[in-house]
């Protein structure tokens, strides 16, 4: 056999280069449309060519690669163990595995983990010409596969840990196909005996209906719940729980987690806690009764002991005119007023312990001057003062200070806060009281000599029952209700009170209201004294079970000018009333039998009565007892034992609005 000539061997070469040329144009063709690295190696493992991809993603130039033997390509970031050991055996063809992970540190991106795929080619040659080499990035993808698997590691543990019980349905079928360890205890089932159950077979609805029902508007909102479910245990034990359901996909596949919270325990902790809440309620209700029954009955005495010190002080007013002068007399009368006044004023604070605490009190605003409510609260405390033989200072402000007020609820914060000035400083103190506008406030300041309030009380000096420690003779008497009351109606009233005080130097309540601008018709001047005394003679009907107080309150009325006739029972009133004709009745409500309410009704009922003039006196003086004297007929509403100078005031509108 010859040799071929030189003509066909150079033939041959050309034929093989144009092959490998062919071959490159052909890779380089396929590798242009790839986004991800792709290296041509030889079989000597050199570098052909190489996408764009690759060199934009590892930091080379084409002229830094091609050539290259790929494991020293980028100063040797490619000498890997692991591509060591595969690329020749993939060339070889004895590796049957393409695709491999490789998990390696680049100078240039850091760790990553690239997935290789190298093939032969042509593949079906025995000697191959090259080696593709395809690269992918797949450490993203890893880091997410990492995080989903440890996600889903953490979500068994929590679903095998739970403390709450969890399902996981079948959204097409509402059946069961997964539950952890604590609902299957919950309900006494095993975890094979709840798969393939519906909720109506393993006791979270009472019958199928209504666990269709449920599920079919599970379907249609795509969620469920339950503030409170009552379940049935396998062993028939009763179990109460919040039951909460919502749909979602699941590996393209729709599942319903319906969350499932014991609240047995608390159900019966609530409702432990309502049935004290009404106990409580029903207490506070009995202590409302028993406070208004009190008053009811501490009033009653009041007010013949007043009564009877109001004709003392009249016949004593009168001896002194005629020129018989009798102190003890005198003095005896101003001192009953003043204890009765006292007593009344401990009274009214018991029954504000229940309007403070509910919130029940109610202010009746209007335009009001403030000097006028300073007036009238001085002048309620002024014999308490005198008594204690104080000095009283007092600085007003020359102009009108107008406020938006209740002057009644006003002059008793004032009346209050006098009052323990006067009763907590020495005999023979001093006592200021200031009044002042300063800006868009009235200031009024109540400062004393007195006895001052401990340091670890001032914080809570306006909290109910807060009172300093006391002496065993409890001198200064007081509820400590007073403070606690002033507090609440200030801010009731938008305003502020503070207190300062050092021990043993005294106190200082600095009250902030806020002032508005003087009406432009100012209210006419309040009626005199002697107005009561104007106007014809009444016929005046005094009607109350207490012997003692339908005779003094006659003689009070006997005394004024007026004809007076009384009755002990509310049976005998009608007839009374018929025969006497009276243009006022002084009806007590708490009469035995037929009530001051059915009585004044009787009497509305009477065409010749229409026009008689009905005055509760009551020692009921809640707000509830007054809508109710009011539903009833009743005129005026006066709380016992009652301010005289009101009734003289009723019988004058009314003597002189009848003919003479």
């Amino acid at each position: 056999m010859t040799d071929p000539s030189p003509a066909s061997k150079e033939t041959q070469h050309f034929q093989s280069e144009q092959h490998v040329q062919n071959a490159l144009t052909y890779a380089d063709n396929i590798i242009a449309t790839l986004r991800e690295p792709f290296v041509v190696l030889d079989k000597s493992l050199r570098v052909r060519t190489a996408n764009a991809a690759f060199y934009r993603d590892f930091h080379v130039s084409k002229e830094e690669t091609e050539g290259r033997f790929v494991y020293d390509l980028g100063d040797g970031q490619w000498d890997i163990p692991q591509l060591r050991t595969l690329l020749p055996q993939v060339l070889s063809n004895s590796h049957p595995v393409e695709d491999f992970e490789v998990d390696h540190a680049f100078p240039a991106l850091g760790r990553r983990t690239m997935l290789l795929n190298a093939r032969r080619f042509p593949p079906e040659s025995s000697d191959p010409d090259f080696v593709l080499l395809a690269i992918e990035d797949i450490t993203d993808r890893r880091g997410a596969e990492a995080a989903m698997k440890h996600s889903e590691i953490r979500y068994r543990r929590l679903f095998q840990k739970a403390k709450d019980g969890i399902l996981i349905l079948d959204a097409d079928t509402g059946k069961v196909i997964d539950a952890n360890p604590f609902m299957t205890a919950l309900l006494g089932y095993s975890h094979e005996e709840f798969l393939g159950k519906e909720l109506w077979e393993i006791g979270l609805f009472r019958d199928i209906e209504q666990s269709r029902t449920a599920y079919l508007q599970l379907q249609e909102k795509g969620y469920v719940r339950y503030e409170h479910l009552p379940l049935e245990s396998r062993s028939g034990h009763k179990v109460e729980v919040e039951f909460v359901s919502n749909v979602y996909a699941e590996n393209d596949h729709q599942v319903v987690q319906c969350n499932v919270r014991d609240i047995t325990e608390r159900r019966r902790l609530q409702r432990q806690v309502q049935e004290q809440a009404a106990a409580l309620a029903d207490l506070d209700h009995r202590k409302d009764e028993f406070l208004a029954m009190l008053s009811h009955e501490l009033r009653n005495p009041l007010a013949p002991i007043l009564n009877a010190a109001l004709l003392l002080r009249l016949h004593s007013n009168r001896n002194r005119q005629h020129g018989v002068e009798n102190p003890v007399l005198h003095q005896s009368a101003a001192i009953i007023e003043r204890q009765v006044g006292q007593l009344t004023r401990i009274v009214d604070e018991l029954l504000e312990v229940s309007r403070i605490t509910t919130g029940r009190i109610q202010l009746q605003r209007e335009t009001v001057i403030l000097g006028l409510v300073v007036e009238n609260a001085v002048a309620t405390v002024q014999p308490l003062i005198d008594q204690r033989q104080h000095e009283l200072t007092m600085s007003l402000p020359t102009e009108a200070i107008w406020l938006h007020a209740d002057a009644a609820r006003l002059e008793q914060v004032l009346v209050n806060l006098l009052t323990n000035a006067a009763k907590y400083t020495d005999q023979g103190g001093h006592i200021w009281l200031t009044i002042q506008q300063e800006r868009e406030e009235a200031v009024l300041r109540v400062r004393d000599t007195g006895v001052g309030i401990p340091l670890e009380i001032l914080p809570r000096i306006f909290d109910l029952f807060t009172q300093a420690e006391r002496s065993l003779d409890r001198s200064q008497g007081g509820l400590g209700i007073g403070l606690a009351l002033v507090q609440r109606l200030v801010e009731m009233h938008g305003g502020t009170v503070k207190a300062s005080s050092t021990l043993g130097q005294g106190s200082e309540f600095v009250v902030r209201l806020p002032v508005v601008s003087p009406p432009r018709q100012q209210a006419s001047s309040l009626p005199s004294e002697t107005d009561h005394l104007t106007g014809s003679s009444l016929r005046v009907l005094v009607v109350d079970d207490n012997v003692d107080t339908v005779t003094t309150l006659a003689m009070l009325v006997q005394e004024s000018g007026h004809d007076v006739r009384t009755a002990y029972d509310g049976s005998a009133v009608l007839e009374m009333a018929l025969d006497y004709q009276p243009n006022v009745v002084l009806l007590d409500i708490g009469l035995p039998g037929l009530n001051g309410f059915e009585v004044a009704k009787r009497l509305r009922q009477q065409p010749t009565l229409k026009n008689i003039v009905l005055v509760a006196m009551t020692g009921y003086g809640q707000e509830s007892d007054r809508k109710r004297s009011q539903e009833a007929g009743f005129d005026s509403h006066l709380v016992k034992p009652g301010d005289f100078g009101k009734v003289l005031q009723i019988l004058a509108t009314v003597s002189e609005s009848s003919p003479r």
